[in-house]
């Protein structure tokens, strides 16, 4: 029996196996390490099956899968070096845990930490919204047509309805007491969400979730139209 026929058709099968599990991967690190397992498996198929060895398909496996180490060097030296503070880790370990490491310090990067003191507004109802914000720490009111409808607290966000309308703010916002939140620029956050599909895949499921613990909150209080904060 040839051993090494066999060995050579095996591995064909398995690179086609490594690389639809690959595809099915949402982490970059592991599909790279997949990919490269795949060349190999590839360049064990075409070194044996053929008659001769396919020298220029072998070649180009080689290449691709020296790109992929190298990719996956440099992505597993960025992760090895990141580094939070207790807030950042904090948020991280609740609001934000669906997202990887290096995805979470690529979001902080764009962001700014702020104070708003009482009665300091950070939206206006019916008017343009330019940021998305985090309660990190404090207390908000939302109101609407002058009126407050709710309050906001820490984990909550503001901003998020009119980031994924494009609309303006849908209520204002006004600090209730010393408020200490993150903002976000709405341009560079839609930047790194499209530049990264699963950080945005993660981002619409917070979004999602703080949508849905307001509509919880409020929905035993006001039977009429609701108002989302902005």
């Amino acid at each position: 029996m040839d051993y090494t026929f066999w060995l050579g058709h095996i591995s064909g099968h398995l690179a086609s196996v490594l690389t639809v599990v690959a595809y099915l991967l949402k982490d970059i690190l592991w599909l790279r390490l997949l990919t490269i397992l795949s060349c190999f498996a590839g360049i064990a198929f075409n070194y044996f099956v053929p008659a001769t060895p396919l020298w220029t398909v072998i070649g180009w496996n080689v290449l691709f899968a020296a790109i992929n180490i190298i990719q996956c060097a440099i992505i597993i030296r960025e992760r090895s070096g990141i580094q939070f503070t207790d807030e950042e880790k904090e948020l991280h370990e609740t609001l934000f845990k669906n997202f990887a490491p290096f995805e979470f310090m690529k979001l902080m990067r764009i962001g700014n930490w702020r104070e708003a003191k009482p009665g300091q507004v950070l939206a206006v109802e019916g008017q343009p919204l330019d940021e998305v914000m985090l309660i990190y720490d404090g207390r908000l009111g939302v109101e609407t047509n002058g009126q407050e409808v709710a309050q906001l607290q820490d984990g909550n966000f503001i901003g998020e309805v009119s980031f994924i309308s494009g609309g303006a703010a849908t209520a204002t916002v006004r600090a209730v007491d010393p408020t200490r939140y993150v903002s976000w620029s709405k341009k560079e956050i839609e930047k790194l969400l499209n530049r990264n599909p699963s950080m945005k895949f993660a981002m619409q499921a917070v979004f999602s979730t703080d949508l849905s613990k307001k509509l919880a909150r409020r929905a035993p209080t006001f039977q009429g139209k609701i108002h989302l904060p902005s």
